[in-house]
């Protein structure tokens, strides 16, 4: 790797910030290196923007100097920004990441926001999230239903541990168990709230995505096989058909492309679905209850 291309003209934090948007801005559009910007000033200095304006004429040590020069050159060669500064926030909770679990997109932290204002008048008493990668959506809502009982689900034994170290970091009680959702094996309950974010990105379309995903994320969280994309979604109905409370809630994040299809599987199963779209103006959430004639 080339290590000599960034040079900061001194180590004043004015200096740093301009050469910080320079550098990424030549590699990623202005608002996210801005954004990135922020967050390595946050993540390494604990500054927020108001505190880092304030500390502008300020210098800082050649330590902290040496940890923005090594973020940037990761930067450039596509790291993601949450791995270097070891941690991204999802509804006002500090989600911990590395390369054992997916990355919390903004996608997923609409639809869990939406679902909590949702259930505000009915809070769920009994809540399961699947495929729970950092526990990000398992957090949340067990911060915002703190009498619910939440339990997670991962494949994963490397995500359960960063689930359950994020779940102690935010103080919330989650019970988290590894089971394979397309052979489950643990006996559950009955449940207010079913969600997930599966994998759903079928195998041939990571040629296409950026390299900061397919080269720094998961696989087993991203993708799914060609000549089944729905696989995921089949075993949630089924799992749903028995576990969820007959005026609970199933909530999941799809594919946009695969929404109208994941939608009609669930009619099929019993369940009356509904697509949302996101801020994105993409068909990317389902929610489903069983059907009126089922009960």
């Amino acid at each position: 790797m080339n290590t000599t291309r960034l040079r900061f003209p001194s180590n004043k934090v004015r200096d740093i910030e301009r050469c910080l948007r320079s550098e990424l801005s030549s590699h990623y559009p202005e608002g996210e290196a801005l954004s990135m910007m922020a967050l390595l000033f946050e993540g390494f200095l604990g500054w927020d923007t108001t505190q880092r304006l304030l500390h502008r004429d300020d210098t800082i040590n050649q330590s902290d100097l040496l940890r923005f020069h090594w973020a940037v050159e990761d930067l450039l060669h596509d790291r993601p920004i949450q791995h270097i500064v070891g941690y991204t926030w999802f509804c006002d909770c500090k989600i911990g990441v590395d390369p054992s679990v997916l990355i919390p997109r903004p996608e997923t932290e609409e639809m869990v926001l939406q679902t909590i204002q949702q259930l505000q008048a009915t809070p769920p008493h009994t809540i399961l999230d699947l495929c729970t990668g950092s526990g990000c959506i398992a957090i949340a809502l067990a911060k915002a239903f703190p009498q619910a009982d939440v339990t997670a689900i991962d494949l994963s034994s490397e995500a359960l541990q960063k689930a359950q170290e994020n779940a102690e970091a935010n103080h919330v009680a989650i019970r988290f168990f590894q089971d394979d959702l397309l052979s489950p094996t643990l006996p559950l309950e009955r449940y207010d709230l079913i969600v997930s974010n599966p994998p759903y990105i079928p195998l041939s379309e990571s040629a296409s995505m950026d390299k900061n995903v397919t080269a720094h994320e998961p696989h087993m969280a991203l993708f799914v096989p060609d000549d089944d994309p729905l696989c995921f979604y089949q075993a949630i109905g089924q799992l749903a058909v028995s576990r969820l409370e007959r005026h609970g809630w199933l909530v999941l994040e799809t594919h946009e492309t695969l929404a109208e299809e994941t939608r009609q599987l669930l009619l099929s199963m019993g369940f009356s679905a509904t697509l949302h779209k996101d801020f994105r103006d993409r068909n990317r959430k389902i929610v489903a209850q069983f059907s009126q004639k089922n009960d």
